[in-house]
């Protein structure tokens, strides 16, 4: 593998975060293998969010398989395309469809992952506000109306959705501060976009609108926002999900149902054609998807919606236009292929810093083979950290050969590693939750 030398910061947060067993957020192009299907299915939804379209799809695979890795790639080409990205991982104070507050938590991480192409690490929604004001400016420049009309005239379509005459009127908050060199203005007008105001009397007092974004107007909101990206310049608004397992994990069947009938919601919005410029990528374990009595098929109208398509299952092939795409899993020659990725990275892109030759990866993957059988590429993970460990040890002691390592390589089971929320002996109307692991 050749190609320009890899920076050490950008070289040390791979390392680190693979060994850590957690995804990237930087240089995934550098060890991105495989499941170019799959990618191409993405990359299709992408360009139909651009033209104006919707995308849904549910992206299932076992643990440690590569899920949030694949959907960073996603995000990553998303960004290339001049979408704008927000991304979130589910957990027990974080769903979709909530009354005390968890919805509105789930939106305002949502919105502090904000990312666009020259802000993809996040907190990016202050400068999608400024990039519409400046567009706002460059339209008023050019047809000679004041700056105000303009941009009550883009604010106008916002207006028609539920939500969104307020939405506006923060905007509009926004460029007073702006014009006014008003700081504290615009900071509140930010909180209220992400999702930070509690209590309407606090949002009424600082900005004058009488709702604030809640549990009750998650979805509506994304949609808003989704339509204001497009009026700042972007393509469209792509919301990645990831840890659905933990709708899986409630225990009240009220609170599951709920959040399933919110999923069910969207899901119909973006089929019908009624989102604009609106994706959602959800990703989940085949159990979140397929169990028949806490799964998304225990509901009925998402099983027939989501169901696989017999003509493909009885072909022995697969649809990537279904809603549901299920990872295949690493083949091992790809597996081949990422751990020299790997190494390649190691090195910091100087094939001459390589610590292995090419047979210790073949080795390595004999190795693997023997020891827990074809789980070491279905489910990657933990291979990939025993890879970087045993890379570790040689970097750190020149003197151990790596055909003295292989055998004593130890890979462990891939573990679910979310928790069980408890709700046993608690009244279904109460979402509070304990947790046990």
């Amino acid at each position: 593998m050749t190609g320009k030398k890899i920076r050490a910061k950008e070289r040390d947060a791979i390392i680190q975060s693979l060994k850590a067993g957690v995804t990237p957020k930087v240089g995934i192009q550098h060890i991105q293998v495989g499941r170019m299907n799959e990618l191409r299915a993405l990359i299709s939804d992408i360009e139909r969010i651009a033209d104006g379209g919707s995308a849904f799809r549910l992206i299932i695979g076992e643990y440690g398989s590569g899920k949030t890795f694949f959907l960073s790639v996603v995000r990553a080409i998303a960004l290339e395309r001049k979408l704008v990205t927000v991304n979130a991982d589910l957990s027990p104070d974080r769903r979709i469809q909530a009354s005390s507050g968890q919805a509105r938590n789930l939106y305002s991480e949502l919105m502090r992952n904000l990312s666009t192409r020259n802000k993809p690490d996040g907190n990016g929604l202050a400068s999608v506000v400024e990039r519409f004001i400046t567009e706002a400016r460059k339209q008023a420049d050019s047809t000679g109306e004041a700056i105000s009309d303009v941009i009550q005239d883009k604010l106008a379509e916002l207006t028609e959705l539920v939500g969104g005459y307020d939405f506006a009127k923060v905007i509009e908050a926004y460029w007073r501060g702006h014009e006014e060199d008003n700081d504290e203005l615009k900071v509140n007008a930010i909180r209220w976009l992400r999702a930070e105001y509690s209590a309407k009397t606090d949002a009424r007092r600082d900005l004058g609108v009488r709702t604030i974004i809640s549990d009750a107007s998650f979805y509506d909101a994304l949609k808003i926002m989704s339509l204001f990206v497009r009026q700042a310049g972007y393509q469209g608004l792509l919301v990645n999900l990831d840890e659905m397992v933990n709708l899986y994990k409630l225990n009240s069947t009220q609170a599951r149902q709920a959040n399933y009938e919110q999923i069910l919601r969207i899901l119909n919005d973006c089929l019908q054609g009624t989102a604009e410029h609106l994706g959602f990528l959800l990703g989940g374990t085949p159990e979140f998807l397929l169990d028949p009595r806490k799964g998304l098929y225990s509901y009925d109208a998402l099983q027939t919606r989501l169901a696989d398509n017999s003509f493909a299952k009885q072909a022995g092939v697969i649809d990537y236009s279904s809603p549901a795409l299920h990872l295949a899993s690493l083949t091992p020659e790809e597996l081949y292929i990422l751990l020299k990725n790997l190494r390649h990275v190691y090195a910091g892109g100087d094939e001459a810093e390589y610590l292995v030759p090419d047979e210790s990866l073949q080795a390595f993957l004999q190795h693997c083979s023997q020891t827990i059988g074809d789980a070491y590429f279905r489910t990657p993970r933990n291979t990939i950290k025993a890879f970087l460990d045993m890379l570790a040890v040689i970097d750190q002691n020149p003197a151990i050969s790596w055909d003295q390592l292989i055998n004593s390589v130890s890979i462990d089971p891939e573990m679910p590693s979310d928790m069980d929320i408890d709700m046993s002996g608690m009244n279904e109307e109460d979402e509070l939750a304990d947790f046990r692991l």
